[in-house]
């Protein structure tokens, strides 16, 4: 016989459905609007004439945008390798017996409480202002420079987003060392496993959907990376740390090119959307090998 399903009452149908409306008219709507004006010459303003698969067929011969997508992906690439192997350094060394251990908690997850737009402005001014003075008055060079204003600016941006991006990471690795039975150690150590043998024999296998959630979620956010930028270098110098996101605004808004970036953010949704998925299919199938 088959199990009839449970009946949902209708109170939780009433909590989600305001949610529901609101996503659907200030996400779904203007997303699709999005996807049509891309077929289109819209400027933003102004009449339109539709111009089918144009904007597509520019895309693909644009120089920069291929700058602009090797840079995301670069950045993307640097951040995610970061932030996962430092969160998940940190989070076996917050798991283990220390002291204050919960207001240690408390501090690194506190950049992601702040937002990222106000860490960017106040790193900006820390760039620009307290390493250069430090720089002068220790009589080093390489801090007597605004690292924002040369060609190594994507490095202060990427070391900004890793410090800020570790707490959530680290947060999720920390619930997942949670779940680790410590009877499962205990049997390890008397087999004579331990140090490096016995995280990567036992611990990161037990913790891989965790890390499987990381990495999905971080390359996601890190493929739209915007605010830090914006906040820090406005996409600058020139064009060198223009991200897929900030060039879809800056040309889009400002540009006049709003139906060609939204065949740009049309493309990079289905980008994101295929190396999600292939995350997901090739973590999957690594978690199922372990498990």
């Amino acid at each position: 016989m088959k199990k009839s399903r449970a009946k949902v009452a209708w109170p939780f149908y009433m909590m989600v459905a305001p949610m529901a409306v609101l996503f659907f008219i200030f996400h779904t709507i203007p997303f699709l609007q999005g996807i049509f004006y891309s077929f289109t010459d819209w400027k933003g303003f102004g009449n339109w004439e539709f111009i089918g698969l144009d904007n597509y067929f520019m895309f693909f011969k644009d120089p920069t945008i291929r700058q602009t997508y090797w840079f995301t992906f670069k950045f993307a690439f640097c951040a995610t390798v970061l932030v996962n192997l430092l969160s998940l350094a940190l989070a076996c060394g917050l798991n283990g017996k220390i002291k204050g251990r919960g207001l240690l908690k408390a501090v690194y997850f506190l950049p992601y409480m702040l937002g990222t737009l106000i860490i960017g402005f106040v790193f900006n001014f820390i760039f620009g202002n307290v390493f250069p003075d430090l720089g002068k008055a220790l009589g080093i060079e390489a801090l007597s420079v605004n690292i924002l204003g040369t060609n190594k600016a994507w490095l202060g941006v990427l070391f900004v987003t890793v410090w800020q991006s570790m707490a959530f990471n680290t947060m999720i690795y920390l619930a997942g060392l949670q779940t680790v039975d410590k009877d499962v150690y205990e049997a390890a150590a008397v087999d004579g496993s331990k140090g490096l043998q016995r995280f990567f024999k036992i611990t990161f296998p037990l913790i891989a959907p965790f890390f499987t959630i990381n990495m999905v979620l971080s390359v996601k956010g890190f493929l739209m990376a915007f605010d830090q930028i914006m906040a820090m270098t406005g996409g600058g110098p020139g064009t060198s740390t223009t991200s897929i996101s900030v060039l879809i605004y800056k040309r889009g808004f400002d540009g006049g090119q709003f139906a060609y970036q939204s065949a740009n953010a049309v493309i990079l949704f289905v980008v994101i959307a295929v190396i999600s998925v292939f995350q997901l299919k090739v973590l999957e199938k690594r978690e199922a090998k372990i498990n």
